[in-house]
Protein backbone atom coordinates (compact mmCIF):
# COMPACT_ATOMS: atom_id res chain seq x y z
CA UNK A 1 0.00 0.00 0.00
CA UNK A 2 2.72 2.40 0.98
CA UNK A 3 4.62 1.69 -2.25
CA UNK A 4 1.52 2.26 -4.31
CA UNK A 5 0.85 5.49 -2.47
CA UNK A 6 4.38 6.74 -3.09
CA UNK A 7 4.12 5.87 -6.76
CA UNK A 8 0.89 7.81 -7.01
CA UNK A 9 2.48 10.83 -5.35
CA UNK A 10 5.46 10.62 -7.69
CA UNK A 11 3.21 10.43 -10.72
CA UNK A 12 1.21 13.36 -9.39
CA UNK A 13 4.33 15.46 -8.88
CA UNK A 14 5.54 14.55 -12.37
CA UNK A 15 2.27 15.61 -13.85
CA UNK A 16 2.44 18.91 -11.95
CA UNK A 17 6.02 19.51 -13.18
CA UNK A 18 4.99 18.80 -16.75
CA UNK A 19 2.11 21.18 -16.41
CA UNK A 20 4.43 23.92 -15.13
CA UNK A 21 6.78 23.28 -18.06
CA UNK A 22 3.88 23.50 -20.47
CA UNK A 23 2.82 26.77 -18.85
CA UNK A 24 6.35 28.17 -19.14
CA UNK A 25 6.63 27.44 -22.85
CA UNK A 26 4.19 30.18 -23.93
CA UNK A 27 5.92 32.67 -21.61
CA UNK A 28 9.33 31.93 -23.13
CA UNK A 29 7.90 32.15 -26.61
CA UNK A 30 6.23 35.42 -25.74
CA UNK A 31 9.48 36.87 -24.39
CA UNK A 32 11.34 35.76 -27.53
CA UNK A 33 8.68 37.29 -29.70
CA UNK A 34 8.91 40.56 -27.78
CA UNK A 35 12.72 40.58 -28.11
CA UNK A 36 12.41 39.84 -31.82
CA UNK A 37 9.92 42.68 -32.27
CA UNK A 38 12.20 45.06 -30.37
CA UNK A 39 15.16 44.07 -32.54
CA UNK A 40 13.09 44.57 -35.69
CA UNK A 41 12.05 48.00 -34.44
CA UNK A 42 15.63 48.96 -33.61
CA UNK A 43 16.82 47.93 -37.06
CA UNK A 44 13.95 49.79 -38.66
CA UNK A 45 14.74 52.95 -36.67
CA UNK A 46 18.43 52.66 -37.52
CA UNK A 47 17.60 52.29 -41.22
CA UNK A 48 15.27 55.29 -41.08
CA UNK A 49 17.91 57.40 -39.31
CA UNK A 50 20.47 56.40 -41.91
CA UNK A 51 18.10 57.36 -44.70
CA UNK A 52 17.46 60.73 -43.05
CA UNK A 53 21.20 61.35 -42.71
CA UNK A 54 21.72 60.44 -46.35
CA UNK A 55 18.90 62.75 -47.39
CA UNK A 56 20.42 65.58 -45.35
CA UNK A 57 23.85 64.93 -46.84
CA UNK A 58 22.42 64.87 -50.37
CA UNK A 59 20.54 68.12 -49.72
CA UNK A 60 23.69 69.75 -48.33
CA UNK A 61 25.81 68.61 -51.28
CA UNK A 62 23.31 69.96 -53.81
CA UNK A 63 22.73 73.26 -51.98
CA UNK A 64 26.44 73.81 -51.35
CA UNK A 65 27.37 73.11 -54.98
CA UNK A 66 24.63 75.44 -56.23
CA UNK A 67 25.64 78.33 -53.97
CA UNK A 68 29.35 77.82 -54.61
CA UNK A 69 28.76 78.01 -58.36
CA UNK A 70 26.76 81.22 -57.88
CA UNK A 71 29.58 82.79 -55.84
CA UNK A 72 32.20 81.72 -58.38
CA UNK A 73 30.14 83.27 -61.19
CA UNK A 74 29.85 86.55 -59.28
CA UNK A 75 33.59 86.60 -58.64
CA UNK A 76 34.49 85.83 -62.25
CA UNK A 77 32.33 88.70 -63.48
CA UNK A 78 32.96 90.89 -60.46
CA UNK A 79 33.65 94.16 -62.24
CA UNK A 80 31.65 96.19 -59.73
CA UNK A 81 31.54 96.65 -55.98
CA UNK A 82 27.85 95.66 -55.99
CA UNK A 83 28.59 92.22 -57.47
CA UNK A 84 31.37 91.65 -54.96
CA UNK A 85 29.08 92.61 -52.09
CA UNK A 86 26.51 90.13 -53.37
CA UNK A 87 29.24 87.49 -53.55
CA UNK A 88 30.27 88.29 -49.96
CA UNK A 89 26.67 87.97 -48.74
CA UNK A 90 26.16 84.64 -50.51
CA UNK A 91 29.52 83.43 -49.23
CA UNK A 92 28.38 84.19 -45.69
CA UNK A 93 25.21 82.18 -46.35
CA UNK A 94 27.36 79.34 -47.65
CA UNK A 95 29.36 79.40 -44.42
CA UNK A 96 26.13 79.23 -42.39
CA UNK A 97 24.94 76.25 -44.45
CA UNK A 98 28.16 74.42 -43.65
CA UNK A 99 27.96 75.28 -39.95
CA UNK A 100 24.36 74.07 -39.71
CA UNK A 101 25.33 70.74 -41.31
CA UNK A 102 28.22 69.85 -39.00
CA UNK A 103 26.27 67.29 -36.96
CA UNK A 104 25.60 64.94 -39.87
CA UNK A 105 28.49 65.59 -42.26
CA UNK A 106 31.37 63.15 -42.48
CA UNK A 107 34.78 64.56 -41.54
CA UNK A 108 35.98 64.35 -45.14
CA UNK A 109 32.95 66.27 -46.47
CA UNK A 110 33.35 68.88 -43.74
CA UNK A 111 36.99 69.40 -44.57
CA UNK A 112 36.25 69.68 -48.30
CA UNK A 113 33.59 72.30 -47.58
CA UNK A 114 35.89 74.32 -45.34
CA UNK A 115 38.67 74.26 -47.93
CA UNK A 116 36.25 75.37 -50.66
CA UNK A 117 35.12 78.28 -48.46
CA UNK A 118 38.71 79.29 -47.78
CA UNK A 119 39.45 79.38 -51.52
CA UNK A 120 36.36 81.49 -52.21
CA UNK A 121 37.23 83.93 -49.42
CA UNK A 122 40.75 84.31 -50.82
CA UNK A 123 39.33 84.88 -54.31
CA UNK A 124 36.95 87.51 -52.94
CA UNK A 125 39.82 89.33 -51.24
CA UNK A 126 41.81 89.27 -54.51
CA UNK A 127 38.90 90.68 -56.53
CA UNK A 128 38.37 93.45 -53.99
CA UNK A 129 42.04 94.34 -54.23
CA UNK A 130 41.89 94.44 -58.04
CA UNK A 131 39.03 96.93 -57.94
CA UNK A 132 41.01 99.41 -55.88
CA UNK A 133 42.27 102.41 -57.90
CA UNK A 134 45.97 102.48 -58.69
CA UNK A 135 47.98 104.81 -56.47
CA UNK A 136 49.76 107.63 -58.24
CA UNK A 137 53.50 107.64 -57.93
CA UNK A 138 54.80 110.25 -55.52
CA UNK A 139 58.00 110.76 -53.57
CA UNK A 140 57.60 110.24 -49.83
CA UNK A 141 59.61 112.30 -47.41
CA UNK A 142 59.96 112.54 -43.67
CA UNK A 143 58.53 109.09 -43.09
CA UNK A 144 59.45 109.02 -39.40
CA UNK A 145 57.80 112.37 -38.74
CA UNK A 146 54.62 111.17 -40.45
CA UNK A 147 54.55 108.07 -38.29
CA UNK A 148 55.03 110.11 -35.12
CA UNK A 149 52.20 112.41 -36.13
CA UNK A 150 49.93 109.43 -36.62
CA UNK A 151 50.52 108.34 -33.04
CA UNK A 152 49.48 111.73 -31.65
CA UNK A 153 46.58 112.54 -33.99
CA UNK A 154 44.83 109.26 -33.24
CA UNK A 155 44.54 109.90 -29.51
CA UNK A 156 41.17 110.89 -28.08
CA UNK A 157 40.31 114.59 -28.58
CA UNK A 158 41.74 116.68 -25.82
CA UNK A 159 43.72 113.79 -24.36
CA UNK A 160 47.48 113.24 -24.69
CA UNK A 161 48.64 110.11 -26.47
CA UNK A 162 49.43 107.33 -24.03
CA UNK A 163 52.98 106.11 -23.92
CA UNK A 164 53.50 103.03 -26.09
CA UNK A 165 49.94 103.02 -27.53
CA UNK A 166 49.19 103.15 -31.24
CA UNK A 167 45.47 103.72 -31.72
CA UNK A 168 45.92 103.64 -35.48
CA UNK A 169 49.52 103.15 -36.68
CA UNK A 170 50.57 103.21 -40.33
CA UNK A 171 48.25 101.05 -42.39
CA UNK A 172 49.35 97.81 -44.01
CA UNK A 173 49.21 99.58 -47.36
CA UNK A 174 51.86 102.04 -46.21
CA UNK A 175 53.94 99.28 -44.70
CA UNK A 176 53.96 97.33 -47.93
CA UNK A 177 51.21 94.91 -46.98
CA UNK A 178 47.95 94.26 -48.83
CA UNK A 179 47.07 97.45 -50.67
CA UNK A 180 43.30 97.25 -50.31
CA UNK A 181 40.84 99.43 -48.44
CA UNK A 182 39.08 96.20 -47.42
CA UNK A 183 42.14 95.14 -45.41
CA UNK A 184 43.30 96.75 -42.19
CA UNK A 185 45.58 95.75 -39.35
CA UNK A 186 49.10 96.03 -37.96
CA UNK A 187 52.52 94.73 -38.95
CA UNK A 188 56.20 94.84 -37.95
CA UNK A 189 55.72 96.17 -34.42
CA UNK A 190 57.15 95.28 -31.03
CA UNK A 191 56.02 95.92 -27.45
CA UNK A 192 52.99 98.03 -28.37
CA UNK A 193 49.36 98.25 -27.23
CA UNK A 194 47.30 98.42 -30.44
CA UNK A 195 43.60 99.09 -31.01
CA UNK A 196 41.04 99.19 -33.79
CA UNK A 197 37.58 100.57 -33.11
CA UNK A 198 34.33 99.19 -34.50
CA UNK A 199 33.98 101.85 -37.19
CA UNK A 200 37.51 101.14 -38.46
CA UNK A 201 37.14 97.40 -39.03
CA UNK A 202 33.42 96.78 -39.62
CA UNK A 203 33.16 93.87 -42.13
CA UNK A 204 36.77 94.37 -43.19
CA UNK A 205 39.53 91.77 -43.40
CA UNK A 206 42.02 92.17 -40.55
CA UNK A 207 45.66 91.15 -41.01
CA UNK A 208 48.08 91.05 -38.09
CA UNK A 209 51.59 90.01 -39.05
CA UNK A 210 55.12 90.02 -37.65
CA UNK A 211 54.18 91.33 -34.22
CA UNK A 212 56.16 90.68 -31.05
CA UNK A 213 55.14 91.18 -27.43
CA UNK A 214 52.10 93.27 -28.43
CA UNK A 215 48.57 93.49 -27.03
CA UNK A 216 45.96 94.02 -29.74
CA UNK A 217 42.31 94.91 -29.09
CA UNK A 218 39.92 94.70 -32.01
CA UNK A 219 36.50 96.08 -31.12
CA UNK A 220 33.58 95.47 -33.47
CA UNK A 221 32.70 93.00 -36.20
CA UNK A 222 35.38 92.24 -38.83
CA UNK A 223 34.76 89.89 -41.74
CA UNK A 224 37.93 87.80 -41.34
CA UNK A 225 41.00 87.77 -39.09
CA UNK A 226 44.44 86.48 -40.01
CA UNK A 227 47.28 86.34 -37.47
CA UNK A 228 50.70 85.31 -38.76
CA UNK A 229 54.27 85.31 -37.42
CA UNK A 230 53.26 86.59 -33.99
CA UNK A 231 55.41 86.02 -30.90
CA UNK A 232 54.20 86.45 -27.28
CA UNK A 233 51.17 88.53 -28.31
CA UNK A 234 47.68 88.84 -26.83
CA UNK A 235 44.89 89.39 -29.37
CA UNK A 236 41.36 90.26 -28.20
CA UNK A 237 38.80 90.36 -30.98
CA UNK A 238 35.06 90.91 -31.28
CA UNK A 239 32.84 88.52 -33.28
CA UNK A 240 34.26 87.68 -36.72
CA UNK A 241 31.59 86.98 -39.35
CA UNK A 242 33.50 84.22 -41.15
CA UNK A 243 36.94 82.72 -40.55
CA UNK A 244 39.98 83.19 -38.31
CA UNK A 245 43.36 81.84 -39.39
CA UNK A 246 46.53 81.51 -37.28
CA UNK A 247 49.84 80.59 -38.84
CA UNK A 248 53.40 80.42 -37.54
CA UNK A 249 52.59 81.87 -34.11
CA UNK A 250 54.06 81.00 -30.71
CA UNK A 251 53.34 81.75 -27.05
CA UNK A 252 50.28 83.84 -27.87
CA UNK A 253 46.85 84.32 -26.32
CA UNK A 254 43.84 84.74 -28.61
CA UNK A 255 40.25 85.52 -27.61
CA UNK A 256 37.86 85.41 -30.56
CA UNK A 257 34.35 84.48 -31.69
CA UNK A 258 33.96 83.24 -35.27
CA UNK A 259 32.33 80.74 -37.61
CA UNK A 260 35.51 78.86 -38.42
CA UNK A 261 38.99 78.66 -36.86
CA UNK A 262 42.10 77.14 -38.44
CA UNK A 263 45.44 76.98 -36.63
CA UNK A 264 48.54 76.03 -38.61
CA UNK A 265 52.21 75.60 -37.59
CA UNK A 266 51.59 77.22 -34.21
CA UNK A 267 52.80 76.22 -30.74
CA UNK A 268 52.24 76.99 -27.05
CA UNK A 269 49.20 79.19 -27.65
CA UNK A 270 45.98 79.58 -25.65
CA UNK A 271 42.73 80.19 -27.53
CA UNK A 272 39.61 81.48 -25.78
CA UNK A 273 37.07 80.54 -28.40
CA UNK A 274 33.48 80.82 -29.50
CA UNK A 275 33.01 78.94 -32.78
CA UNK A 276 30.02 77.51 -34.61
CA UNK A 277 31.95 74.87 -36.57
CA UNK A 278 34.73 72.59 -35.38
CA UNK A 279 38.12 74.21 -34.91
CA UNK A 280 40.98 72.76 -36.94
CA UNK A 281 44.63 72.43 -35.95
CA UNK A 282 47.41 71.23 -38.24
CA UNK A 283 51.16 70.91 -37.65
CA UNK A 284 50.68 72.36 -34.15
CA UNK A 285 51.62 71.49 -30.59
CA UNK A 286 50.80 72.90 -27.17
CA UNK A 287 47.50 74.49 -28.23
CA UNK A 288 45.01 74.96 -25.36
CA UNK A 289 41.33 75.84 -25.73
CA UNK A 290 38.83 77.51 -23.38
CA UNK A 291 35.48 79.29 -23.83
CA UNK A 292 35.44 82.88 -25.11
CA UNK A 293 35.23 85.32 -22.18
CA UNK A 294 36.29 88.72 -23.50
CA UNK A 295 33.62 91.41 -23.40
CA UNK A 296 33.24 95.12 -24.02
CA UNK A 297 30.39 97.66 -24.31
CA UNK A 298 28.43 96.98 -27.50
CA UNK A 299 29.55 93.37 -28.01
CA UNK A 300 25.93 92.10 -28.12
CA UNK A 301 25.21 94.42 -31.05
CA UNK A 302 28.36 93.21 -32.80
CA UNK A 303 27.24 89.59 -32.35
CA UNK A 304 23.92 90.44 -33.99
CA UNK A 305 25.67 92.11 -36.91
CA UNK A 306 28.08 89.21 -37.35
CA UNK A 307 25.34 86.63 -37.91
CA UNK A 308 26.90 84.29 -35.34
CA UNK A 309 24.65 82.22 -33.11
CA UNK A 310 25.78 83.18 -29.62
CA UNK A 311 24.10 80.12 -28.11
CA UNK A 312 26.19 77.73 -30.23
CA UNK A 313 29.79 77.18 -29.16
CA UNK A 314 31.94 74.20 -30.15
CA UNK A 315 35.09 75.54 -28.47
CA UNK A 316 36.18 72.06 -27.31
CA UNK A 317 35.31 70.19 -30.52
CA UNK A 318 38.65 70.23 -32.36
CA UNK A 319 39.89 68.32 -35.41
CA UNK A 320 43.63 67.62 -35.59
CA UNK A 321 44.54 66.85 -39.20
CA UNK A 322 47.80 65.28 -38.03
CA UNK A 323 46.15 62.86 -35.61
CA UNK A 324 44.01 60.13 -37.12
CA UNK A 325 43.96 57.60 -34.25
CA UNK A 326 40.35 56.90 -33.30
CA UNK A 327 39.46 56.89 -29.63
CA UNK A 328 42.80 58.36 -28.60
CA UNK A 329 43.10 62.06 -27.73
CA UNK A 330 45.49 64.15 -29.81
CA UNK A 331 48.65 65.14 -27.93
CA UNK A 332 48.83 68.40 -29.89
CA UNK A 333 45.95 70.22 -28.20
CA UNK A 334 44.16 70.13 -24.86
CA UNK A 335 41.51 71.84 -22.72
CA UNK A 336 42.84 74.70 -20.63
CA UNK A 337 42.21 73.88 -16.92
CA UNK A 338 39.48 76.01 -15.34
CA UNK A 339 41.82 77.47 -12.73
CA UNK A 340 43.95 78.91 -15.55
CA UNK A 341 41.03 80.58 -17.37
CA UNK A 342 40.58 83.46 -14.90
CA UNK A 343 42.27 86.21 -16.89
CA UNK A 344 41.89 89.96 -16.35
CA UNK A 345 41.76 91.13 -19.94
CA UNK A 346 42.02 94.84 -19.19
Amino acid sequence: MEAASCSAVAVGNGNMGSQRDRNLVPERLQRREQERQLEVERRKQKRQNQEVEEEKSDFFAAAFARERAAVEELLEGGESVERLEEAAARLQGLQKLLNDSILFLASYDLRQGQEALARLQAALADRRQQLQPKKRFAFKTRRKDAVSATKIDCAAPGAPAAEGILASPPSLKEEGGLGSSWVCGFSNLKSQVLEKRAEELHQRDVLLTELSNCKIKLYGNPNTLRLTKARSCTVLCGPVSTSVFLEDCSECVLAVACQQLRVHTTRDTRVFLQVTSRAIVEDCNGIQFAPYTWSYPGIDKDFEGSGLDKSKNNWNDVDDFNWLARGVASPNWSILPEEERMIQWE
